[in-house]
């Protein structure tokens, strides 16, 4: 409560969109993380359902680097969240763990999802960082795969994995990050950029993307 004061008298308002409660998951405390989120359960939720309900918030949810605590906060009776942040784990590198369980559960409970990170923290646009760390060896061969397929039809990684991450039914929205204005101007290019069908089609064949993500139209 504290925390969303504090916000509120920063930015100059009185009420706020939506608010996140942040890392409690298993890269940040390790075996601790359960006990985090029970923390959590037990105080921030019930805190947040009720700035909701008065009208100070319109929504809330979790922001995490991995898929379990988003699964678990989905499976919950007593409360109920609105979007969920998940850095990292929807992107053309990483997909099939988040719809095996995070993205149907998200549809069903009406739950929207963001997507942080869809570059995997700079490694699909040639960048020295994944997931927030070094670019194990098999990652760096996918990446080239990744690559070769991407300038076979003339793409960009950049679009393709805008493309890719956003077009789940269950996100609502995706957070690229930018260092620069002018990278947010290239972000908007490349999610209208045109990609042929034959692109994700390979991708598919080749192993690259699972047969079951949703693809761009």
């Amino acid at each position: 409560m504290r925390s969303i004061e504090g916000s509120m008298k920063r930015l100059k308002t009185d009420k706020l969109d939506v608010v996140f409660v942040h890392d409690i998951s298993p890269d940040f405390y390790g075996d601790e993380w359960i006990s985090k989120f029970d923390e959590a359960r037990n105080g921030a939720f019930k805190a947040l359902t009720d700035l909701r309900d008065e009208g100070v918030i319109k929504g809330w949810g979790i922001g995490v680097n991995t898929t379990e605590p988003i699964e678990l906060l989905l499976g919950l009776e007593e409360v109920r969240p609105d979007i969920c942040l998940s850095a990292t784990q929807y992107t053309l590198l990483d997909h099939e763990k988040a719809l095996e369980h995070v993205m149907p559960m998200a549809k069903e409970k009406g739950v929207g999802i963001v997507v942080g990170a869809p570059y995997s923290s700079g490694a699909l646009l040639g960048g020295h960082s994944y997931n927030y760390g070094d670019i194990p060896q098999e990652v760096a061969d996918q990446i080239k795969q990744l690559e070769e397929v991407a300038a076979k039809y003339d793409t960009t990684l950049k679009a393709a994995a805008l493309q890719f991450s956003t077009a789940h039914p269950s996100v609502a929205a995706v957070i690229p990050g930018s260092t620069r204005p002018e990278r947010i101007k290239n972000d908007l290019a490349g999610l209208k950029t045109p990609i042929p069908a034959e692109f994700w089609k390979e991708l598919v064949e080749k192993n690259l993307i699972s047969p079951l993500a949703p693809l761009p139209a």
